[in-house]
């Protein structure tokens, strides 16, 4: 049974697996693969919504993590992280709004919204997976 301390690495591996899901549903709708462009952004949601609870699972249990390190690095560390927790708190209601539209059809509406929320989700599960790496790997 997995611990507490071991879901910042089940987080960035729900990040990446998200990142792969929202690009793979990307190719698949712009090669005309609808039903397969839906399973992956319905399986994309699936992780994220785990992710999301694992996240507030553990840092409800241990709390911020500072990251110790110095010089420069510091500086990318927190544009990334900064970054990453602005277009973090937009995501959520984004691809709601997205799925939504889709789910009730409204395909127009749904890829207008979807070339914002695209890019974004992307940018935030990648740098999810680069906050972890420089906060438990460096």
């Amino acid at each position: 049974m997995p611990e507490v301390t071991d879901l910042p690495g089940v987080n960035a591996a729900l990040n990446a697996i998200s990142a792969l899901l929202l690009s793979i549903g990307y190719v698949m709708i712009r090669s005309g693969r609808a039903d397969r462009h839906r399973a992956c952004m319905l399986a994309a949601c699936a992780t994220s919504t785990l992710f999301l609870a694992s996240y507030v699972v553990y840092h409800l249990n241990v709390g911020s993590v500072a990251f110790t390190g110095r010089g420069p690095i510091r500086v990318v560390y927190f544009t990334v992280l900064i970054s990453h927790i602005v277009l973090a708190a937009s995501i959520l209601p984004l691809a709601l709004l997205t799925l939504i539209r889709a789910l009730r059809e409204r395909f127009a509406a749904h890829a207008a919204i979807a070339r914002w929320t695209l890019p974004i989700w992307l940018y935030v599960s990648v740098t999810g997976v680069v906050v972890y790496w420089m906060l438990y790997r460096m």
